[in-house]
């Protein structure tokens, strides 16, 4: 949301619409989720790829964080199993009952032999991995988007490598704002796909903010502006999106605001990566972020 929407809204005028945005966010993290604990099964038995059964752990463990039984019957095996992971029957029996929580008949067949649950998990259960590639299934997703949003979602496809914004994240960001809903209006005035107020559509030369090609591209335009501005910093580019780069210049990071938090999540979640290459001549970067690395150093060094 250009400068801060309600993320209950969605960037739309109407419940009906907020609702429509969080289907079709659920439906992309669980695309994402079952697409890596297919990609890691392929890893962790060689099929098509080189085996790799430390890799294929990693994948499960993503695919497990955001909410996929496989993945985490998969995951829990491993670690029972000792294959590609220490050997670890907490965390086997804590992913076996998540599992089996969640229907996984097998996982609830493997509870009989395993302790008792403790909520003892791996440490990549709780934030996402910085050390999987970006493989969000773009394709996949848009063919299951209604066939009008669909064609909303192509375009956007179409033109964000040319403002050097990689699909996923232009994707994540339209999901999030409007549910790719062209005419959607916020109780702010945050217009169409991209969710632009009147400042951010004027200064991104936007003069019908409810044509879709025109709304995209300045929400493309925004985006690259504030890649650059945060030198790839994914987690940044996303809180300012948001709230403003004002205010994560202000509070030197993400805003303290729960809207904004839970917004960056979301957008990281999808991209499954905190970095974004960035043109370093659309503009001078932050100030804020020198002071960020010298806070850093400090800290590091005491």
């Amino acid at each position: 949301m250009a400068f801060g929407v309600c993320l209950a809204c969605a960037g739309a005028a109407s419940a009906g619409t907020a609702s429509a945005s969080g289907e079709l966010i659920a439906q992309a993290f669980a695309l994402q989720a079952r697409y890596l604990a297919e990609e890691a099964l392929s890893y962790e038995h060689g099929e098509g790829v080189p085996r790799d059964q430390p890799y294929a752990a990693r994948l499960y463990c993503e695919s497990a964080r955001l909410g996929d039984p496989e993945g985490m019957y998969a995951l829990a095996w491993m670690y029972a199993n000792g294959r590609g992971v220490e050997r670890n029957d907490a965390y086997a029996g804590t992913l076996f009952a998540m599992a089996a929580k969640l229907g996984n008949a097998h996982a609830e067949r493997m509870l009989r032999f395993t302790g008792e649950y403790t909520g003892a998990v791996p440490d990549c259960l709780h934030t996402p991995s910085e050390l999987l590639p970006q493989r969000w299934p773009v394709e996949a997703l848009v063919a299951r988007l209604p066939p009008a949003r669909q064609q909303v979602a192509r375009l956007l496809i179409e033109l964000s490598p040319s403002y050097g914004v990689q699909p996923q994240l232009a994707l994540a960001i339209a999901l999030t704002e409007s549910a790719l809903n062209p005419q959607a209006l916020s109780p702010k005035n945050a217009m169409g796909v991209m969710q632009l107020i009147p400042e951010t559509a004027q200064r991104f030369n936007v003069s019908q903010p409810y044509d879709p090609e025109q709304n995209i591209r300045g929400g493309l335009a925004y985006l690259r502006w504030l890649l650059a501005y945060f030198e790839g910093d994914v987690t940044l580019a996303a809180a300012a999106y948001n709230a403003g780069e004002g205010a994560v210049n202000r509070f030197r990071g993400v805003p303290p605001y729960s809207e904004t938090r839970a917004y960056v999540e979301r957008i990281l979640r999808h991209v499954g990566d905190s970095r974004h290459p960035y043109d370093s001549s659309v503009v001078a970067p932050s100030p804020m972020l020198r002071t960020l690395r010298l806070a850093r150093q400090e800290d590091h060094d005491t």
